[in-house]
């Protein structure tokens, strides 16, 4: 088997270098790699990588992450997270290839409280949101294998994250201000390079079920929490794994999103059900906590 990783050094790329490792081999790349053509914005040349790895497997981890920015450059959004999904899915398609492609919770309303389905209905709040699920409905009708995985509150050991900021201001300042009403999974880059490499795994060992696998897949940890119950957890637990860590902070206060106004509207309910996932995968997706707690003891 032969896979074509796009966006090798992110947070979710850098793991999928080890995940995808032993399924084949592995070209790896980013927007910076000489031989071929990494860069999303490149269209052209990223249609030549293609047609001159002739890969078994897309996985394309790359995209346009910076939400707010977004709103200020929507062009360049829609490039990188429409228009470059829409090459990859029409040379896939050509090659017979499966194309694997994450997406985000921010494709949905952001209400309710009741964790999201595939097929409840979508209303991106913001330009990121609209360019993805553009990126989306591009794969859908044009690759018949691929795999979309939507996800959430994604973070890393490695680059920064929600918990090292909260662990460094907790030791800069005596109050912390957390938002409290926002809901999701704090979601971990090695647990959805795992679930992507079983996933491919268990395309290649059914060919036969193409139809019935591909399709679009919600991926997050198990269980919720807010930003201030996150914050907490991790404060509590980094203390725990170091208890020399010194905390000046001695308050954290809960407060609600409008008390950090932004450019692009965000999501009150990043809940995401996983249920499709786990049943066609044959999956148990652990709690949010263990993934937290696992980062933490590799990076205090």
């Amino acid at each position: 088997m032969k896979i074509l990783l796009l966006g090798k050094n992110g947070q979710v790329g850098w793991e999928l270098q080890r995940s995808l490792a032993p399924l084949g081999q592995l070209i790896a790349l980013d927007r910076h790699s000489s031989q071929f053509c990494g860069d999303l914005s490149r269209l052209d040349d990223l249609a030549d990588t293609v047609r001159r790895t002739q890969p078994d497997v897309i996985v394309n981890a790359a995209a346009y992450t910076a939400v707010d920015k977004a709103e200020s450059e929507p062009e360049l959004a829609h490039t990188l997270n429409a228009l470059a999904p829409e090459v990859l899915a029409r040379e896939a398609a050509k090659l017979g290839a499966w194309l694997v492609h994450y997406s985000t919770d921010y494709v949905f309303g952001g209400g309710g409280d009741e964790p999201w389905r595939e097929d409840d209905p979508t209303f991106p709040l913001n330009v990121y949101g609209q360019t993805k699920l553009l990126g989306e409905h591009m794969i859908d009708w044009i690759c018949p294998r691929h795999l979309i995985f939507r996800t959430s509150w994604v973070y890393g050991a490695r680059g920064g994250n929600f918990a090292k900021t909260m662990l460094r201001l907790a030791q800069q300042r005596e109050q912390l201000t957390v938002i409290n009403d926002q809901f999701g999974a704090p979601t971990g880059a090695e647990l959805i390079a795992d679930v992507t490499a079983h996933a491919i795994r268990h395309v290649f060992q059914n060919k036969a079920d193409d139809k019935t696998l591909a399709g679009t897949y919600h991926l997050v940890a198990s269980g919720c929490t807010t930003w201030f119950e996150y914050a907490k957890h991790v404060l509590a637990q980094a203390q725990k794994i170091q208890p020399a860590l010194t905390i000046t902070a001695r308050e954290v206060t809960p407060v609600p999103t409008s008390a950090f106004p932004t450019a692009a509207t965000r999501p009150y309910n990043s809940r995401l059900d996983t249920r499709k996932l786990q049943a066609v995968f044959g999956l148990t997706l652990p709690d949010w906590q263990q993934g937290v707690d696992r980062m933490l003891a590799e990076t205090l």
